[in-house]
């Protein structure tokens, strides 16, 4: 049987609630998808979260265990975070909230993000307005500012999703969370294909018996 890890899984519809989904039970087994350093910079790569040469440079600089450590972080960040959302997801998230953000706010603080005005995309037509655009960069001063994306996406989630749509997959032993932003806001599962087709074949058994 292979022990091949499958891909990290973007489902939830929110960076900051795929981050959460970087530990799962899609299937019977968990999975860790930032177990180390590598993971991590493997992690935030398919999550488009840190350009690619952002990632390689930090890399080449890091001192030995110092990316393991960073991913340590991540680690307890996402469980602090799932706590977070476990507790007020269903509901609108009242002000008393904020007394809980201190850990992330914490992280955020120590952000190095700047802004630049730059030429917009060659491809992009400019019908009215200015050929010049604003541009947000960082500075990746050490690995540990690779929490810093991450930390804007949970704050993104938190300031401008409605806890009322934020939900966790009925499935059995499933534990991936996401928005609902069907129309009917009726989502129940991660998705139709997985733990909405075992929910029918599940519930056509039981019928048979």
């Amino acid at each position: 049987m292979s022990n091949i890890r499958p891909a990290p899984i973007f489902i939830a519809d929110a960076k900051g609630l795929d981050f959460l989904n970087s530990l799962a039970t899609p299937v019977d087994t968990p999975v860790e998808w930032l177990g180390s350093g590598d993971d991590l910079l493997a992690w935030l790569k398919a999550a488009d979260l840190v350009p690619t040469d952002v990632l390689k440079t930090l890399k080449a600089g890091a001192l030995p265990g110092e990316l393991d450590a960073v991913a340590a972080q991540a680690r307890s960040l996402r469980e602090w975070f799932r706590g977070f959302v476990r507790k007020h997801k269903g509901r609108a998230l009242k002000p008393s909230a904020l007394q809980q953000l201190d850990p992330l706010n914490r992280i955020l603080e120590r952000d190095e993000v700047f802004g630049q005005v730059a030429p917009r995309d060659q491809n992009t037509t400019v019908t009215q307005g200015s050929f010049l655009m604003w541009v947000e960069q960082r500075r990746w001063r050490s690995p540990e500012s690779l929490l810093q994306p991450i930390a804007r996406e949970m704050a993104n989630v938190i300031c401008n999703e409605d806890f009322n749509l934020v939900r966790a997959c009925e499935g059995h032993a499933c534990t991936l969370m996401f928005v609902d932003r069907t129309k009917s806001h009726r989502r129940r599962w991660c998705s139709m294909a997985v733990c909405g087709n075992r929910a029918k074949q599940a519930a056509l058994r039981e019928r048979s018996r």
